[in-house]
């Protein structure tokens, strides 16, 4: 008789701690907090607007790049590249950087580290490494990556790869 009496114990203390875990689980629910705010805020650009941006602003200071365009993954990646002076290639890239800021509205971008420069517009982040010395002679190799994030577009053409096709697909039916 004990050995049932036992077991009806441990059955119902199993069930109230089963029914304490759920009803603490319940209570303890987060509340929903919406949506996630956006990645990005302002109105998303098109790779030429934002290069063409980036472009005008190294133009100014002397340095003159050209345009690599590139897109993978669903991602769009732009490519500056170009050479300059070694011996005031960081003070034009600075120089830039800051007449993006002021002439364009740039924002100053994610820290990634001091011998980087990196700047924020919209979808669209610029990113540029101080380069390093160069042999002599040499001129420095200079190099900004734009990369977007969701919501830009790859460049403004219709058609390009990147841009996610707006007609739905032909169903076919058997």
């Amino acid at each position: 008789m004990h050995v049932i009496v036992r077991q009806r114990l441990r059955r119902s203390a199993l069930a109230c701690l089963f029914t304490a875990t759920v009803m603490t689980a319940a209570a303890c629910a987060p509340a929903d907090l919406g949506p996630l705010p956006p990645r990005f805020s302002g109105p998303a650009m098109t790779a030429d607007t934002a290069v063409s941006e980036i472009r005008s602003a190294l133009a100014a200071e002397g340095v003159e790049v050209e345009r690599e365009p590139s897109n993978s993954l669903g991602r769009c990646h732009e490519r500056l590249s170009g050479r300059h002076a070694p011996e005031t290639v960081d003070i034009a890239l600075k120089a830039a950087f800051a007449r993006s800021r002021s002439e364009h509205g740039w924002q100053p971008g994610p820290d990634a580290g001091a011998e980087v420069l990196s700047l924020t517009k919209g979808n669209w982040t610029a990113l540029a490494a101080l380069p390093v010395q160069p042999p002599e002679g040499a001129e420095a190799v200079v190099v900004v990556s734009l990369i977007c994030l969701d919501g830009g577009d790859a460049s403004s053409s219709p058609g390009s790869p990147g841009q996610v096709a707006t007609e739905p697909a032909p169903s076919s039916t058997a």
